[in-house]
């Protein structure tokens, strides 16, 4: 099995293992961590499939790769400060529940 094919087996597990976070956790931090899991495992799958075989890799996935990491490490750090500020008015960075 290629090396690129195993990259892109990766990704996509970790593209699971974020989902299924996302879908578990109420905690608000818990949730940015699964979203932060889900974009490298995107990644991965991004550069896994810019290489062909026996060729140069594509450069346009590489450049969107790097473009994406720049809005992922903003995105987190709004999303975290919007989480301190949540904490600060209600006193928990949880969801609330469906306790009903």
């Amino acid at each position: 099995m290629s090396q690129f094919l195993w990259y892109a087996l990766i990704g996509a597990v970790l593209l699971c293992i974020g989902l299924a976070g996302l879908v578990i956790h109420r905690h608000l931090l818990r949730r940015i961590l699964a979203l932060n899991v889900m974009s490298t495992g995107v990644f991965l799958v991004f550069v896994a499939l810019a290489k062909r075989a026996g060729e140069v890799p594509d450069p346009v996935p590489l450049a969107m790769v790097l473009t994406g990491l720049v809005v992922s490490v903003s995105a987190t750090a709004l999303a975290l400060v919007l989480i301190v500020r949540i904490q600060h008015l209600h006193g928990s960075a949880e969801l609330p529940g469906d306790d009903a």
